[in-house]
């Protein structure tokens, strides 16, 4: 009886200090509970009671049973008040949220919006539950796509012993025929293949000893091509590096067309073209496309005899200047002048310095184009007139005028013709100089010293035209100043 009259205190305390509807059904439902369990427990002692009543002595039986009825009165309240405890803390941490209409004393009612990721409770309460349990999608802005490698999804091949397409692609690539019958390039290192991409270059296969060297790459360019992943003594067995690089790059052969150039180049473009004639050494022309790209040039023309521009070696030397101005490849002298602007002087690097400059005149034919045995054409002219009369003998040679290198010579647009320091320029350079009102440009050299390397001559040259057209501006900016 002690015990039912400790639950209905509490449940008068409980109805006493609750006022709302919803206060009074929660405690009646803690009420409840409480009072089931306190039977339970009241059915169990009155169990174990009897069973010690059959089992001990009398005496020693109502003093147990005693004390395990005050312990087991005392213990149904704690749950009570724990539940309670925890709706109470519930309850009360529900009257602190920020109300959504707020009615002042004067009648003034002011509205608060949600804040963000909140929703009023009657959204919440028409949302169904499997809206509810739905998470929101997350949308990545298109300024925070995945950037980085292990996003991107890319995946590599690990080359297998015995995996042959290395060498395969390499024998390709290593032949100029070939080259030419599959349109394929090979680039070596990490710096001449990121140059390639950023041009617009179309890359086929990428051959890779570490995963490293290929993250430094452009992610967008690399979609859509083959990566493997080879031992780096293979790529060492294939490369013409002393110390290679460990990444190579076979790409389709670029068109000077669909290419794109640099900005700051395509600002820098002069008037000013370079015309390759018979160069045979691949260092010497990758130098001279260097210095093309260097000076300006806005564009470099390649006759048929010349090495060709896109082997390793010249790429390797270019230092990447293939990318950086237009080079065409492999053109006839029929066709050549096709590529040329409007009102174009061709001029010529002269290449026997020394027998001009002790012979200085007005005709090509007093300063010894004929004692000039590297014209690669001229020696089949001169054995066809070996019978021919001494005065008829030199008729057929263009008549082409000498010119000092410093003297201005960019007054029209400019071509400079650059022969090879084995068979010299060919006669349709020299033709084509004489049709376009050209000169041939005399690089003067102490007595005794042979002419200059090719892609030296080219240099002098080439910034020689870049000196020259840059005086001209001066001059009609300031003549443009003072009127």
């Amino acid at each position: 009886m002690r015990r039912l009259e400790a639950v209905s205190h509490f449940e008068y305390e409980v109805q006493s200090s609750t006022r709302s509807h919803t206060h009074r059904r929660h405690s009646h439902q803690a009420y409840s509970a409480a009072r089931r369990q306190l039977r339970r427990r009241v059915g169990d002692v009155t169990g174990s009671r009897r069973r010690a009543s059959m089992t001990q002595p009398a005496g020693r039986g109502k003093m147990a049973a005693r004390l395990r009825g005050l312990v087991w009165a005392s213990r149904p309240l704690l749950p009570v008040v724990q539940t309670w405890d925890v709706h109470a803390r519930r309850w009360v941490r529900a009257l602190r949220r920020s109300p959504v209409r707020v009615v002042s004393p004067s009648g003034q009612v002011v509205e608060r919006k949600p804040g963000p990721g909140k929703q009023p409770r009657r959204a919440a309460a028409e949302t169904g539950p499997h809206e509810l349990r739905r998470k929101p999608s997350l949308q990545v802005p298109p300024s925070q796509k995945p950037c980085t490698w292990e996003d991107s999804g890319l995946r590599y091949d690990k080359a297998l012993p015995g995996d042959r397409r290395l060498s395969s692609v390499m024998t390709i690539v290593k032949s100029r025929p070939f080259r030419e019958k599959h349109g394929k390039i090979l680039l070596e290192g990490r710096r001449l293949i990121a140059d390639a991409l950023k041009a617009g270059a179309v890359p086929k296969v990428f051959f890779f000893s570490r995963l490293e060297y290929l993250k430094e790459l452009p992610i967008d360019k690399l979609k859509g091509v083959s990566l493997i992943k080879v031992k780096f003594e293979d790529i060492k067995d294939w490369s013409d590096l002393v110390t290679p690089q460990g990444i190579m790059g076979i790409f389709a052969k670029p068109d000077h067309v669909k290419m794109t150039y640099p900005e700051t180049q395509l600002r820098h473009l002069l008037p000013l073209l370079l015309i390759c004639d018979n160069l045979r050494d691949p260092g010497n022309l990758g130098t001279i496309l260097r210095s093309a790209a260097g000076a300006g040039c806005s564009k470099v023309l390649l006759t048929k005899g010349c090495v060709d521009a896109w082997e390793p070696k010249v790429l390797r030397a270019a230092m990447g200047a293939h990318f950086q101005v237009p080079i065409i490849n492999n053109l006839d002298w029929e066709t050549l002048p096709n590529y040329l602007p409007t009102d174009t002087r061709v001029y010529v690097a002269d290449n026997c310095g020394l027998y001009a400059q002790a012979h200085m005149s007005n005709k090509a034919s007093d300063y010894g184009w004929v004692c000039d045995q590297q014209l690669s054409k001229l020696h089949k002219y001169e054995e066809e007139e070996e019978d021919l009369e001494p005065g008829a003998s030199k008729a057929w040679l263009p008549e082409v005028e000498v010119q000092s290198y410093d003297l201005d010579w960019t007054e029209a647009p400019a071509a400079v013709v650059i022969g090879g320091e084995t068979h010299g320029v060919s006669l349709e350079s020299l033709q084509l100089a004489e049709s376009t009102g050209g000169k041939r440009l005399l690089i003067p050299v102490v007595p005794g010293v042979d002419s200059l390397n090719s892609a030296m001559a080219a240099s002098i040259l080439l910034f020689e035209g870049k000196r020259q057209l840059r005086v001209r501006a001066e001059h009609v900016s300031r003549d443009r100043s003072y009127h």
